[in-house]
């Protein structure tokens, strides 16, 4: 894909920030959608980037901002519903006023990042909005060519679940898990990323779908001992049976912040494996996961993330 216009919703999340430094690299014309532009400040390292206040629930603004661009990016997602925030708003309402914007503006190509598992009929609320996000793309989107990437558990050194563990890791003596044998196939972000760049380069007419999966598939009780022994720790994994990881969830469930709920608790009843191979379809051979955990000493420590930023746009970094 040559030099484009592409503005992305979600450019400030976990993902979003690892894939503006990418389409800076790769000399593209970004413009990030943020609600609130002086808390990210940080992501201006990246030389270029327009970062711009905007409410995207709002469909005219939504409808405005993405006017003039070839291609949009939309990686807006929540685990949990908050006030103001439902799933069905977060998800599925701006899968369609995306839709029906993007048709409106003439933009050429949208890449939709949502969740392998994905179906409507899915065991939590979550799932079942990123299935009706889907739906409502392949209804309204019209003529514009639209990639869906459904990736398992997403794992990087600057955040999402890798930096939830380490944080619990870091003062309790024992970690008692809910659903510790549900089973994924983490992939590596950089992998993600790629993948979305594939796509946006990509000629295909209509609505295309890729589930993303890494090489080996690992129980969540055997991701938070690789990830506690990164961190050079040993941490002890107590599985809880069901019926005291549905009450572990109702109880965390009510604290802000907390890192399972009940919803969370019904996701993990779906092993996160792929069926289809869309990194073989995209030509990506996907790395392990492996390669990553020696790097993740580095959590928590913002100058070394926003020197990733710029390393990963193509910006000189001056070593001390």
């Amino acid at each position: 894909m040559g030099p484009a216009s592409i503005t992305v919703l979600g450019g400030t999340g976990f993902v979003g920030r690892r894939l503006l430094a990418r389409l800076i690299r790769d000399g593209h014309r970004v413009m990030a959608l943020t609600r609130n532009r002086d808390r990210h400040k940080s992501l201006l390292v990246l030389p270029g980037l327009d970062l711009v206040d905007a409410d995207v629930h709002d469909a005219r603004v939504l409808g405005e901002a993405v006017r003039g661009s070839q291609a949009v990016v939309n990686l807006i997602g929540i685990l949990r519903e908050r006030r103001g925030a439902s799933f069905a708003k977060v998800h599925v309402e701006l899968a369609r006023k995306l839709a029906l914007a993007c048709r409106s503006a003439g933009v050429e190509r949208l890449v939709h990042v949502g969740s392998l598992g994905a179906a409507e009929n899915a065991p939590s609320r979550y799932l079942q909005s990123k299935g009706a996000a889907e739906r409502a793309l392949r209804e309204d989107l019209g003529g514009v060519a639209c990639s869906i990437l459904k990736p398992s558990l997403v794992i990087g050194p600057d955040g999402g679940v890798v930096a939830t563990f380490s944080a619990l890791l870091g003062w309790l003596p024992f970690l008692p898990l809910a659903r510790a044998n549900a089973r994924f196939a983490p992939l590596l972000i950089d992998d993600l990323v790629e993948a979305v760049v594939r796509t946006l380069g990509s000629h295909a007419a209509g609505t295309e779908s890729f589930e993303l999966c890494g090489p080996q598939v690992l129980s969540l009780g055997e991701l938070v001992r690789a990830i506690g022994a990164a961190r050079g720790r040993r941490p002890a994994i107590v599985a809880l049976p069901d019926a005291l990881g549905w009450l572990q969830a109702a109880v965390l469930g009510l604290v802000p912040g907390a890192p399972l709920s009940l919803d969370n608790f019904r996701s993990l009843g779906v092993d996160s494996i792929c069926r289809d191979d869309g990194f073989a379809r995209l030509g990506i051979a996907p790395g392990s996961i492996r390669s990553l955990l020696p790097t993740l000493g580095g959590i928590g420590q913002p100058t070394a993330r926003f020197d990733s930023y710029r390393r990963a746009a193509g910006a000189r970094i001056e070593e001390p």
